[in-house]
């Protein structure tokens, strides 16, 4: 029943706003080159992202050194990091000055596709080694320690373990990371390069902001959920259960020695030098002007915390109800916030709440709504694969024991889900601390949340004030990302 209210409320958020901007339209358009460029921009930095975590996401699963629990931390911090901060950072190491150009004496230009397909892998990378990770820690010890007295040989674990973790991972993984980048706007915008790198996020924002054309804004974001859709239904069609089974939570290092033992570091080692680097240069140039942030820069800083935990609160109840529901239908409803394009639901609310009450004492309020509602598909991808081992795993048990209802959910289901749930949790509370879109069309005088005052300190030009905001929002989002999760990794021991 619960499962069943959160789908009809997210339904309503996504789906309320778009009506809205269609009511008010006066015509229908669309632009199709955008939307090549989108879907080809989109596939590219989906298929590069994951090809790239699976060998990291292998070599961290099969390989105890000590460290290893902060570089996995790590890992987690592009994608969390505000887009506008991380394209700073990236300009810094592969810009036209940068500091690759500057080493090797060339003028290699990072914009156009390939710079926003770099961009997006710098984000999802981390986040695909992260789910992948998950699958390779979810396959019993048992099974390697019984592969290794059977004599298999890599190849035979990586065909008879591996390969059918990563059939039922790997599509949902690529279909989080394509529906991200079909929504790419900041990407865009800086390093597109020109009007032949325009995604659908940005042809709605100059529909909006520029031509207010609510018609073709609409029917852009028409076309985003028709893709996103078509998405999701490839990935059910393609994704198939592991049948590994459950085991008794024991890990093992269980890698190869030799060559492979070498190539499980430098693969380690250059993850850590891309996802490091660009972060690097984000706080060199922020920590000068540390010292000198203005008090309304904090202040802004305690809103965006406040925001960021009551939508963390928000986001994982509802995803964990919607996981718990094992259906369909639920995976949709979580799906359905990736495909909205965060413009057009900030601009359906503001045309929503604007003849009741000024939209601007509401902006925090509905701020945290809408942050809850675009990190729900994140948490749902989280949780979803660990209960549904659960249920496949101890479901028969918990049933013959007559376990239903708060009971199985107490002593079942949360305690096996404490490390996806801090991790949901971190991403969510990161995601929400960096957001940048409908605070930007509610906020008046005196409400803006860290992210919005960045962006208005370099509109003053006020770089060296704006780096150092910069920089305490890196260091608030990834700490509150580190506190849940650890949490999570703790409760799991």
């Amino acid at each position: 029943m619960a499962s069943r209210i959160v789908a009809l409320i997210i339904a309503g958020l996504v789906f309320g706003p778009l009506a809205l901007v269609a009511l008010r339209a006066e015509g229908w358009g669309v632009d199709w080159p955008a939307l090549r460029f989108t879907v080809t921009q989109a596939a590219l930095s989906a298929l590069l992202s994951a090809a790239l975590a699976i060998p990291v996401a292998r070599a961290l699963a099969r390989r105890r050194f000590r460290g290893r629990g902060a570089l996995i931390a790590l890992l987690g911090a592009p994608f969390l990091l505000p887009v506008i901060v991380a394209v700073l950072g990236l300009l810094a190491i592969f810009g036209r000055a940068g500091l690759l150009n500057r080493t090797l004496g060339t003028e290699l230009s990072i914009y156009g596709l390939h710079g926003v397909v770099l961009a997006h892998v710098f984000f999802n990378m981390p986040l695909a080694v992260r789910l992948i990770l998950q699958g390779w820690q979810g396959i019993p010890a048992e099974r390697f320690r019984l592969a290794q007295s059977l004599g298999f040989s890599a190849r035979d674990i990586s065909r008879h373990l591996e390969r059918p973790m990563l059939r039922e991972v790997l599509p949902g993984a690529l279909t989080v990371i394509f529906v991200i980048c079909l929504a790419s706007f900041a990407v865009a915008l800086t390093l597109g390069g020109g009007p032949a790198a325009t995604t659908v996020e940005l042809a709605i924002y100059q529909a909006l902001r520029f031509e207010f054309d609510l018609g073709r804004a609409a029917s852009l974001s028409a076309l985003q959920f028709a893709i996103c859709a078509a998405a999701v239904l490839l990935a059910s069609r393609v994704a198939l259960p592991s049948g590994l089974g459950a085991g008794l939570d024991r890990q093992v290092a269980f890698g190869p020695a030799g060559w492979r033992r070498i190539a499980d570091a430098a693969v380690m080692l250059a993850a850590s030098l891309f996802v490091t680097l660009p972060l690097l240069m984000v706080a060199q140039r922020g920590l000068p002007g540390l010292a000198s942030l203005p008090m309304a820069v904090w202040s802004a800083a305690g809103r965006s915390l406040a925001v960021a935990l009551a939508s963390t609160a928000l986001t994982v109840a509802a995803a964990l109800a919607l996981a718990l529901a094992r259906r369909r239908w639920a995976e949709l409803a979580a799906t359905l916030p990736l495909a909205a394009s965060s413009l057009v639901l900030g601009t359906g609310l503001f045309l929503a709440i604007h003849p009741f009450a000024a939209p601007e004492r509401l902006a925090l309020p509905v701020t945290m709504l809408v942050n809850a509602t675009l990190a729900l598909p994140f948490a749902y991808r989280i949780l979803a694969p660990a209960t549904a081992r659960i249920e496949a795993d101890y479901g028969r048990l918990a049933d013959s024991l007559a376990m239903r209802g708060a009971a199985r959910l107490r002593w079942l289901v949360l305690p096996r889900l404490a490390q996806p749930l801090g991790f949901a949790a971190g991403v969510s509370a990161a995601l929400s601390m960096g957001d940048l879109g409908v605070i930007a069309l509610f906020a008046g005088q005196g409400g803006a949340t860290l992210p919005l005052m960045v962006q208005q300190l370099m509109g003053a030009y006020r770089m060296e004030q704006a780096g150092a905001a910069a920089l305490l929002l890196v260091v608030l989002s990834f700490g509150l990302f580190w506190t849940f999760d650890a949490w999570g990794r703790r409760a799991a021991t």
